[in-house]
């Protein structure tokens, strides 16, 4: 999936994305050809499944993302 920031585009192109409403379809045009037809999609809000990292007591993940941020410090020098 691609993911489009609309902070990274001018403000003419994030305004009109961002005033689209869920169902509209969006056309995308280069050179007179269809490039591709996106439809907007409802933005449901949803909890994200608890993981089982989220199940582990608060010093289990302390020590669990400090040995990561260890493993990338050593692979990175």
């Amino acid at each position: 999936m691609s993911q489009l920031d609309l902070d990274d585009l001018p403000p003419r192109v994030a305004a009109a994305l961002s005033k689209l409403e869920p169902g509209e379809e969006l056309v995308l045009v280069r050179g007179g050809l269809v490039i591709a037809r996106l439809t907007v999609a409802d933005t449901a809000v949803t909890e994200p499944a608890p993981s089982d990292f989220d199940q582990l007591p608060e010093e289990e993940r302390v020590s669990e993302i400090l040995s990561q941020f260890n493993a990338m410090i050593h692979d990175e020098f």
